[in-house]
């Protein structure tokens, strides 16, 4: 069990550096997206023992900006598993590094599915919660999951329908 949560979550944890940046001089959105697939991927290979691709990414909030000289920590960790699928919460907090004092700057849920070396779907370990906090993770990734399709399906009906 131990070695099951050990292998559930994973951290990166790094300086935000001058070429992340962007005009307004803070750490560019399309490199905090960079960090969390590579962090997604990351955990998602640790659990299933696979190679990982993205299916989606949802739910992503940019609470505040990173800047330069910045500890970022991105701690992505397992929250709901299907047959192939393996949903992940990443979580970023960064801050003043020599303060010792972190905020939460964004987070988002990310869904991998594992595959084999022809690319096809193979079937991932089971996690099931154990906290409350695990339980409300959980609930949080089905909701995103539902929600994306719902949303799926009213754009496919609006698209075929014929003017």
């Amino acid at each position: 069990m131990q070695d099951q949560q050990q292998r559930r979550s994973l951290d990166f944890r790094f300086l935000a550096e001058p070429t992340d940046v962007n005009f307004g001089g803070k750490v560019h959105g399309g490199a905090v997206m960079k960090w969390m697939d590579q962090a997604g991927y990351a955990c998602a290979a640790q659990w299933s023992g696979h190679y990982c691709v993205t299916v989606s990414i949802g739910g992503i909030r940019f609470i505040r900006p990173i800047l330069v000289g910045q500890m970022v920590t991105l701690n992505a960790q397992i929250v709901h598993t299907g047959k192939t699928s393996m949903h992940i919460y990443i979580r970023i907090v960064a801050g003043d590094p020599k303060q010792n004092r972190m905020v939460e700057t964004g987070h988002c849920i990310m869904v991998f599915v594992a595959s084999d070396q022809a690319g096809y779907p193979v079937e991932v370990p089971s996690w099931q919660p154990q906290t409350k906090q695990d339980y409300a993770l959980e609930k949080y990734a089905i909701q995103a999951k539902e929600s994306a399709q719902s949303l799926d399906k009213e754009l496919l009906a609006a698209l075929s329908e014929k003017e």
